[in-house]
């Protein structure tokens, strides 16, 4: 198996990136290829770990590519001009069958712009969409579309439980995975336009195509661990995640402040530690690596835009897993049914 790492991409590219490589080769079966400007990873790889490349692990390597695209580009004209960008030449290389899964933190929509136009769609599907994976009560909860189509149709709110059903029965193991619909509201007559009619298709659809659609949902709820899916669009999936994350940062670092303020609490806070540890365990996202993007007929995962290394660690690892479950070929498989 080869995972394909766009070393370029990101905030803290390509140190972050680099390091969450080297971190995560132990510990997977994999190659890693670092796709980006040779000279800058080789310098980087002895600037932090003394050492040559060859040395660290034959199952680490580099493909040379020459240019980035940059965060603000235009996602299609990017893509279209930056023909040896280190994206381009990731998704060429899992397009011709020299990776099995293609990893980047770069410009998402230069990432999706390129899955769907250089990797392509799964035959019945619209639009391909982010699936992410956050904590829940005891459980964990998918968020799809999480940021890649910011304008939708009931169509493609359809198509995203349709694909997350599909995914987390195969890849997940549950049988029923409870889908909702992010709403205001839990009535039907709640919420905007899309919503209220991305309802009624689901409603309507839900028994015809296998989706356990148990309606609205409440942000408040999503976390409860009784839904495995929340379905929305990729705008307000965007900032449902971010704030998600944001609230998840505030509470860790409240709870430490608090926890540390005196020698008092200090004391009285050891026998609570191994509690704390893994409340702080559970709400770290960074653990759950980055999103799938469902729907191209290649595994594309966008890590987070400012992974470190520790998250870059995480999704490689995730990515042998993607690989492993046939995530993607599973998806087909399903669809062609349909």
């Amino acid at each position: 198996m080869k995972i394909l790492l766009d070393a370029m991409g990101g905030d803290k590219a390509p140190d972050a990136n680099i390091k969450g490589a080297v971190k995560a080769i132990n510990q997977v079966e994999a190659e890693v290829i670092l796709i980006g400007k040779e000279e800058i990873i080789r310098g980087k790889i002895k600037e932090f770990f003394g050492k040559e490349m060859e040395e660290i692990s034959p199952r680490l390597k580099i493909k040379n590519a020459t240019e980035t695209i940059e965060m603000e580009e235009q996602p299609t004209v990017a893509i279209k001009h930056k023909k040896d960008s280190s994206m381009v030449v990731g998704f060429k290389m899992l397009k011709e069958g020299e990776g099995d899964v293609f990893i980047s933190a770069g410009n998402s929509g230069a990432l999706l712009a390129g899955a769907t136009l250089l990797v392509g769609r799964i035959k019945g599907i619209d639009r391909p969409a982010l699936a992410g994976i956050l904590p829940a009560y005891k459980s964990q909860l998918l968020l799809i579309d999480s940021g890649s189509n910011t304008n939708c149709k009931p169509i493609n709110l359809l198509q995203f439980a349709q694909m997350s059903t599909i995914y987390l029965k195969n890849t997940y193991g549950i049988e029923k995975p409870a889908i909702g619909l992010l709403n205001i509201g839990t009535e039907e007559t709640k919420g905007n336009e899309l919503v209220r009619e991305s309802y009624k298709l689901l409603k309507e659809k839900s028994e015809e195509l296998g989706i356990n659609f148990i309606g609205n949902v409440e942000g408040r709820d999503a976390f409860s661990g009784k839904i495995d899916a929340i379905v929305t669009d990729g705008f307000t999936g965007n900032v449902f995640l971010k704030t998600t994350e944001g609230l998840g940062k505030f509470v860790k670092r409240t709870l430490t402040e608090s926890l540390t303020k005196n020698i008092i609490s200090k004391i009285c806070a050891l026998p609570s530690l191994p509690a704390i540890n893994r409340l702080k365990k559970a709400m770290d996202y960074k653990s759950y690596g980055g999103a799938l993007f469902l729907g191209v007929k290649k595994p594309v995962v966008k890590a987070h835009g400012s992974s470190d290394e520790i998250l870059f660690e995480f999704t490689i690892k995730q990515a042998e897993k993607f690989v492993q479950n046939r995530a993607v070929e599973k998806m087909i498989e399903e669809f062609e049914k349909k």
